[in-house]
């Protein structure tokens, strides 16, 4: 079984997808650390992020044992990443992202978009940050959630947006639980009537 479950940044995808994961007894691929990972090997390697021919060429050389915009947004970058997103979906997974149900896996059994208002996404931003105990400036961190998905959404290749039958599911006065509820009901719901 794969699952797909896209959003935003902030959206709750990666807390959804681990829970899901676990319920449904699968593996848990959050594909944004893939890209994370080809971002941090270029800087350790004095790559230029915006050398699309180095870039491409790291990411087609690295083997991901998992498991950014502009190395994301790399067109070689991405093929190199979605194949061995998929390769580690052969057995079943459910995968995070940004375009996992639009590209990496169009065919999947289940597909999920995940959507939360601007003023959520960065209560849960800031939340993050507080975590780990660093200072949050909510409107500079505003600035950034609100530019990141107009990248994201904008870019030319694989762009972030639902899947023609994704089911979307905006999470603004949802709790984790009750996010990762309604898609294993929807999941089941699903299966049973096959």
């Amino acid at each position: 079984m794969i699952v797909t479950i896209d959003g935003g940044v902030a959206s709750g995808k990666s807390a959804v997808g681990k829970r899901v994961a676990d319920a449904l007894g699968l593996p848990f691929i959050d594909s944004g650390l893939m890209y994370r990972a080809i971002t941090r090997l270029g800087a350790e390697r004095g790559i230029d992020p915006h050398d699309s021919v180095a870039t491409t060429a790291l990411a087609h050389s690295t083997v991901l044992k998992i498991a950014l915009p502009v190395i994301s947004a790399t067109p070689g970058v991405r093929e190199a990443l979605v194949a061995q997103q998929r390769r580690m979906g052969e057995h079943g997974v459910v995968m995070a992202g940004r375009d996992i149900g639009t590209v990496v896996f169009p065919n999947a059994d289940h597909k999920f978009f995940l959507t939360a208002s601007l003023a959520e996404k960065v209560r849960r931003r800031a939340a993050q940050y507080e975590r780990r105990g660093e200072a949050v400036d909510e409107d500079a961190m505003r600035k950034e959630v609100e530019l990141r998905d107009r990248v994201d959404s904008e870019r030319a290749v694989a762009p972030l947006r639902p899947a023609d039958d994704a089911v979307v599911i905006n999470t603004d006065d949802l709790s984790l639980e009750d996010v990762v509820d309604t898609i294993i009901t929807e999941i089941e719901d699903t299966v049973g009537g096959e």
